[in-house]
């Protein structure tokens, strides 16, 4: 039977350890599970709140209603044709886990996404990305439940909506659904993508031949690991600003400004600002206010130290106005933000 808990403190269930407060609390690990979980909440006509790892969230308030923690495990090989391999995956694995999962398993193209925290069920809703990769390029489809009625729904890649870090879940579809599992399709050949200049660069020295998805894998992790620090040592949430799209005409207006500025060209001729950059010519790296602060080796990175979300949040405004000021480029928020 489902267990519904009372007042239950969320600085454990963020990755910021910011202190918030649940109403109404539950752990669901089954479908079944779920929909006891919304049919509580609608009797009590309360509103729910998704919960996964918390890695992608700042908690400035206390959470009212129902906060529903996804725990819904499983991986699955659906199919395998030729080189296609088709796995299904509930939404409460360790993202990281499935990777090296996939991995050993021999399905191959996830690899790049190593060491991204948080819970498989939210990574559709980010598009995760990293090194070159995002979740799109090898997602085929994912069940959800629909809050308000509780019917379920199979969504593809369109009607997802994928975007740079984006999806419906995040535009029309924002609070609307509960992610409860996803289908990849993964590879049993290996095809690496070894374009992002940090990975090459990292990989530097190996021989083509000995080059294998978990020697990516590997190098993936050395480079976060270098840029960022892990949660449980450093309360935080990542990367804490998206990297700002600009047009090219901007781009080159600002590097014949600042001309160490750093960006990537994009297929569609614009250009994707390094915001980690913008922050720090800003003037912010290391710095620390009310317990709050930002990460002394890398400026991309908001940390808590003993603050609240609403000093995070305080100092994440400040940061905003000051890279506009100096840039001229507007930073957006990664993360979801309960204020």
């Amino acid at each position: 039977m489902l267990k519904i808990e009372q007042h239950v403190s969320l600085q454990h269930h963020n990755t910021l350890a910011l202190p918030s407060f649940a109403e109404n609390f539950c752990r669901v690990s089954t479908e079944s599970d779920l929909s006891e979980a919304l049919s509580w909440s609608r009797q009590h006509r309360l509103p729910i709140t998704l919960l996964g790892g918390g890695s992608n969230v700042v908690l400035a308030r206390d959470l009212s209603g129902l906060v529903v923690q996804m725990a819904i495990p499983g991986i699955e090989l659906v199919s395998e044709e030729q080189d296609q391999r088709v796995v299904r995956v509930g939404a409460g694995e360790n993202w990281h886990q499935l990777v090296l999962n996939t991995i050993e398993q021999g399905w191959f193209g996830l690899e790049n996404l190593s060491l991204i925290p948080g819970l498989t069920g939210a990574a559709p809703i980010q598009n995760i990305g990293a090194y070159g990769v995002e979740l799109s390029q090898h997602f085929l489809s994912l069940e959800a439940i629909h809050l308000a009625t509780g019917e379920q729904r199979v969504m593809n890649a369109s009607e997802c909506q994928f975007g740079y870090r984006d999806s419906i879940f995040k535009q029309s579809g924002r609070d609307q659904y509960a992610i409860t599992a996803i289908t990849f399709v993964l590879s049993s050949k290996m095809d690496l993508c070894l374009d992002y200049p940090a990975l090459q660069k990292a990989l530097d020295g190996i021989d083509e031949s000995e080059l294998t998805a978990k020697r990516v894998s590997d190098a993936v992790c050395g480079i976060r690991r270098s840029k960022l620090p892990s949660p449980e040592d450093i309360p935080n949430v990542g990367s804490f600003f998206k990297n700002p799209v600009v047009s090219k005409e901007q781009a080159e207006t600002l590097r014949q400004q600042h001309p160490q500025l750093v960006g990537y060209h994009q297929v569609d001729g614009r250009e994707k600002l390094a915001a980690g950059w913008l922050v720090e010519q800003a003037g912010w790296k290391g710095f620390n206010q009310q317990g709050v602060g930002v990460h002394q080796q890398q400026s991309l990175v908001l940390v808590n130290s003993g603050g609240t979300g609403v000093a995070l949040l305080s100092l994440a405004s400040d940061i905003q106005a000051s890279v506009a000021d100096k840039f001229g480029v507007s930073l957006e928020i990664e993360p979801r933000v309960y204020s």
